[in-house]
């Protein structure tokens, strides 16, 4: 790293506090700081939601999956197939409904329907497996940029958190949101730029292509990962990805929170269905950056020695390190910077905004300076903690991205369902959810210990299957619930299916642009078993 490749460094850090600075202005009460006085516009919050998924973690893990990982290769698009499908149920099923209800956390929702047992419960397991994640995340990002930066890994996950603390604290979701559109534009850049350069390096497009094994440019693996021991089967990305990303955008605080930000019920509408159209060109970014380097590592022995295979993650960095020049190596350290910021800035407004709705204001009474006082400091104390997770946490899969998803996936499927039996269901009752969520967690780390051949993203599907029939069964022997949070707080009851007409051409849209990804899937795969 020289002294203009730092300079470039800094210059972005001050500019995002100075930003922060700016975006606090006018900021006065709760409403402002965790859901922007919900304002936004939808262009912005798509994004940042994008953002957050497309974090530093995909950047170094996606093309090192394509790359290097062994029964890797283009089997990565198949994460996308279930993407516009979660998009419609989200759509239909849970964000219109909650934004009606002018929710801050979503778990506010739960005791509206259930009462406060489930959702202490729930924001509880929510703050926990959030905060580990995040922590997964900011201590492989800080690993990847270790490398480059030629700094003390300590000290590369201070100054990560630290930075991120900073302008969180100060701007509140509308630093969030407005720095997440900016990281958007400097990833892509980054990503656009690495593709070029190692194309470039190995002499064009069309080496890239004619390098790499047959079988790292196959898209669909048929297999289920039910007992296979695949780790890239069609029907598990299918299925288990659909309650995986129902969960994720519909059920997660870290991303429903900005949806509750957008300017009304339309915007909120809009930034899902962006969302379900644009994540798929973003991972076709990712996927031809991995053939790139791929490629690169095939015909470079020096790559070849900076990279062993028990490392893949490090391709990204390493191939920067070695091949960008002064300057741009500075912007792609940016794009990485910006990308794991994304992901660690939502997480720390969403984690800050379910303490304080879920629990400090439930238990005290404040008025409005000290709820913004207490706001920010707890901002500050889940900062500290997720740095600390960061220093203890790694090592879960062989790429860090799983390691992240298989957190989540342990959770998701029990979390939807108290949502989902929330919302359609009028007999559900405060002990059968209660029952259901645990069973369902149970379950599903009974099945990452004892059952490693099945795939994890089918532990989205059955911990939700089982926390439905635990709900309902111990439902049926336990009081029915108040009709009054039935007739409020479910879709039914509400009257909510009667005031909007959800089928919009919008799904429609995403239902085709469903066929048409799964469409480029198979012309690929027909087009190079021809080869």
């Amino acid at each position: 790293m020289t002294t203009t490749d730092w300079t470039v460094i800094i210059l972005y850090l001050a500019g995002l506090i100075g930003l922060s600075i700016y975006l606090s202005r006018g900021q006065t009460s709760q409403e402002d700081y965790y859901v922007g006085g919900r304002d936004l516009p939808w262009w912005a919050v798509g994004l940042s939601t994008m953002a957050t998924q497309t974090s530093a973690i995909s950047f170094i893990s996606i093309p090192a999956f394509v790359a290097l990982k062994p029964g890797g290769g283009l089997t990565w698009l198949q994460y996308e197939l279930a993407v516009p499908l979660a998009m419609i149920g989200v759509s239909i099923l849970l964000l219109p409904f909650f934004r009606n209800l002018g929710l801050i956390s979503i778990y506010e929702y739960l005791e509206m329907r259930f009462g406060p047992s489930i959702r202490y419960l729930i924001s509880a397991i929510y703050l926990i497996s959030r905060a580990l994640g995040t922590g997964v995340g900011l201590y492989a990002s800080a690993i990847i940029l270790t490398v480059i930066l030629e700094l003390p890994l300590s000290i590369t996950i201070i100054m990560m958190g630290l930075f991120t603390v900073i302008y969180d604290t100060i701007g509140g979701i509308k630093a969030v949101v407005y720095s997440d559109v900016i990281q958007t534009f400097i990833l892509v850049l980054g990503i656009l730029m690495c593709i070029w350069v190692a194309a470039e390096t190995i002499g064009g497009f069309s080496v890239m292509f004619d390098t790499l094994p047959a079988e790292r440019m196959r898209v669909l693996n048929l297999s289920t990962g039910l007992n296979d021991g695949s780790p890239t089967p069609f029907w598990g990305f299918l299925v288990g990805g659909f309650f995986l990303y129902m969960a994720y955008y519909g059920a997660d605080q870290s991303q429903v929170q900005r949806e509750l930000s957008a300017e009304s019920l339309a915007g909120t509408r809009r930034s899902l269905y962006f969302n379900g159209f644009v994540r798929f060109p973003l991972t076709l970014l990712y996927i031809l950056l991995g053939l790139a380097l791929g490629a690169a590592y095939t015909l470079s022995v020096d790559l070849q020695a900076e990279v062993p295979r028990e490392f893949m993650d490090f391709l990204v960095p390493v191939f920067i390190l070695q091949h960008l020049p002064m300057g741009i190596r500075g912007l792609l350290v940016v794009a990485l910077l910006a990308a794991a910021m994304s992901s660690l800035d939502s997480a720390l407004n969403s984690l800050s905004a379910a303490t304080m709705r879920d629990f400090v204001e439930k238990r005290y009474t404040l008025n409005n300076r000290q709820i913004m006082l207490m706001s920010k400091l707890t901002t500050v104390m889940w900062g500290a903690i997720i740095t600390g997770f960061a220093f203890l946490v790694g090592g879960i899969s062989d790429t860090a991205i799983e390691s992240i998803n298989k957190i989540g996936s342990t959770f998701y499927g029990p979390i939807l369902t108290a949502f989902l039996v929330g919302v359609l269901s009028q007999r559900a009752t405060v002990a059968g959810i209660l029952s259901g969520i645990l069973a369902g967690v149970c379950f599903n780390l009974v099945l990452w210990v004892g059952f490693p051949e099945m795939f994890w993203m089918w532990w989205n599907l059955f911990g939700l299957l089982v926390a439905v029939v635990v709900t309902l069964l111990i439902s049926r022997f336990t009081p029915s619930p108040h009709p009054e949070k039935v007739r409020k707080y479910t879709l039914k009851g509400s009257g909510f299916f009667k005031q909007e007409r959800f089928w919009y051409p919008g799904h429609t849209m995403l239902l085709i642009y469903f066929f048409f990804i799964l469409a480029i899937a198979i012309a690929i795969d027909y087009h190079f078993a021809r080869l």
